[in-house]
């Protein structure tokens, strides 16, 4: 198995980051809506004020994928993971859906 090339990996970290940001929106929106200080929403997740203050100020390098989904769980949103091909002209990517 080769390794990857340097463009790859980089690709790979943008697309994550990508997605990472697209999550810490979607948790930033739930405490938004449902009036949650900080303070509040790090006892719902388990973790310290400071914590929820570096992710919502886009501090992505201490927060997994896996992480915030299970983030987005604590805050009571079911979360679901879909693999399907791309419809039309769209290219494959990784993207939160919002419904």
């Amino acid at each position: 198995m080769n390794a990857p090339e340097p463009d790859e990996t980089a690709a790979g970290a943008r697309e994550d980051n990508a997605l990472k940001a697209q999550l810490i929106g979607k948790i930033g929106r739930l405490m938004k809506e449902r009036g949650l200080k900080q303070v509040e929403a790090a006892g719902l997740l388990g973790v310290k004020q400071p914590d929820v203050s570096k992710m919502l100020r886009g501090d992505l390098r201490q927060f997994s994928v896996e992480r915030l989904l299970r983030f987005l769980v604590a805050l009571g949103q079911d979360v679901e993971i879909v693999v399907k091909p791309p419809s039309g002209a769209e290219a494959p990517a990784l993207r939160v859906a919002r419904l």
